[in-house]
């Protein structure tokens, strides 16, 4: 029945019926099979599972990612980026990485934070020389950044099914982040070296100054933050609400770049996008249900722990799987279904449930990237207006790249915890 079930899922997925739909009808078909839990306990916990005060934070994090997408920041953003690198060899292409870790700091998103800043920064490149698929790589892969630096939906949702704090789930964000970051700004420098690709022009001092003074405003949100939530001022679902009125002050009354005719377009989608996250959560929450009630988390404990009892092949396998199913699921519906399962593998192998679930997030950060799903993927080549088969080929190194990174998170855990420590 335990294949059985996984099998339903799988068929599923496979014809496109939606991921929530497809979670909370395999659970409700093998429930009415068994006939010992009556439908109205399902419709409850579905209920239950999205009547959270934590989950207030998903939505609000989302509007004030759309806020700061619209109101200017991502611009003063990659100018400030700019002029801090834009003299270095291969300097657009690293500005174009530094700009995606400034943004993440405020979207909370891979996809928003591609889309915000690849609209500027691929026709850019593509202007200096650089090659359409690398310009497209390169903001495909930065795009990632945006669910491992905080703040992070992904990392809130994570939190909520894992029972850990959020708080401290983004003080941990935000070395292994910036780490992704110097990787990919490495991996970059050495590819222009080899193309070829030069720097743009000296900026002074002054420049650098007038670009800071035009950017403090963005540059202090994450401080806000961050700041708040680490000296325990306000908790992390606050802190959502905080940004939201911040965003809206900077956006509509200081840049001035948000009309009040733009306001419905930025509620709206933030509503879309927020009741979709939901009912995915409603949809995976019966799904684990079903899998806590028949014990398939802990047989599947035994299981792996009886294949090995060194730890070091258990967390190789663990990074495999997270891996596997971050290329073929959407990482909301793999966070929900996933953390019920590998949290107790996790634990048994003592690890901090902290840095497992960087670790989660990292892995899945890579499904962005490759397909089929590879949501940034394909938002970098629409932008680009590029040849899917070039971009994949483009997109190799990077992926090796997140690859290594991910382990070097996976065995070095104070990357994570020394923060929260």
């Amino acid at each position: 029945m335990d294949i059985l079930l996984f099998i339903v899922l799988l068929v599923l997925f496979i014809i496109n019926v939606p991921i929530a739909v497809a979670l909370s009808m395999t659970a409700v078909i093998f429930f009415t099979i068994q006939g010992n839990v009556p439908l109205v306990a399902i419709l409850q916990r579905m209920f239950n599972s999205v009547d959270s005060f934590p989950l207030l934070a998903i939505p609000f994090f989302i509007l004030a990612g759309k806020l700061m997408e619209s109101g200017g920041i991502s611009q003063r953003l990659i100018h400030l980026a700019e002029v801090m690198l834009g003299r270095v060899k291969g300097g657009l292409a690293l500005v174009s990485v530094v700009s995606c870790a400034f943004f993440a700091a405020l979207s909370g998103s891979a996809a928003a934070t591609t889309a915000a800043v690849g609209a500027i920064m691929i026709p850019a490149m593509v202007k200096k020389g650089y090659d359409k698929n690398f310009s497209t790589a390169i903001q495909a892969t930065g795009g990632t950044v945006g669910v491992i630096i905080p703040p992070s939906v992904p990392l809130v949702l994570f939190g909520v099914t894992a029972g850990v704090s959020i708080s401290d789930l983004f003080i941990a964000g935000i070395v292994p982040g910036i780490f992704i970051v110097m990787l990919l700004m490495i991996l970059v420098y050495v590819i222009s070296l080899m193309k070829g690709y030069g720097g743009g022009e000296k900026h002074s001092v002054k420049e650098l100054l007038v670009a800071l003074k035009d950017s403090i405003l963005a540059l202090m949100m994450p401080v806000i933050i961050l700041g708040g939530i680490y000296s325990g001022f306000f908790t992390a679902t606050e802190a959502a609400l905080v940004a939201v009125v911040y965003g809206l002050i900077v956006g509509v009354f200081i840049y001035r770049e948000i009309k009040l005719k733009d306001l419905f377009e930025i509620f709206s989608s933030s509503m879309l996008m927020s009741a979709t996250i939901l009912y995915i959560i409603a949809g995976a929450s019966i799904f684990a249900y079903y899998l806590t009630r028949e014990r398939i988390p802990m047989e599947i404990t035994e299981a792996l722990l009886s294949l090995t009892d060194n730890w070091i092949i258990a967390l190789l396998i663990i990074n495999v799987i997270l891996l596997v199913v971050g290329t073929f699921m959407e990482t909301a519906a793999a966070i929900l279904i996933l953390t019920p399962i590998l949290a107790p593998v996790a634990s048994a192998l003592g690890m901090d449930l902290v840095h497992f679930g960087i670790i989660m997030i990292v892995n899945l950060a890579i499904g962005y990237i490759t397909p089929p799903v590879g949501l940034n993927l394909f938002v970098a080549n629409k932008i680009a207006g590029t040849k899917f088969e070039g971009v994949m080929k483009a997109i190799i190194p990077f992926v090796c790249v997140m690859i290594i990174g991910v382990l070097i998170i996976s065995f070095i855990p104070q990357l994570s915890l020394f923060l929260v420590k």
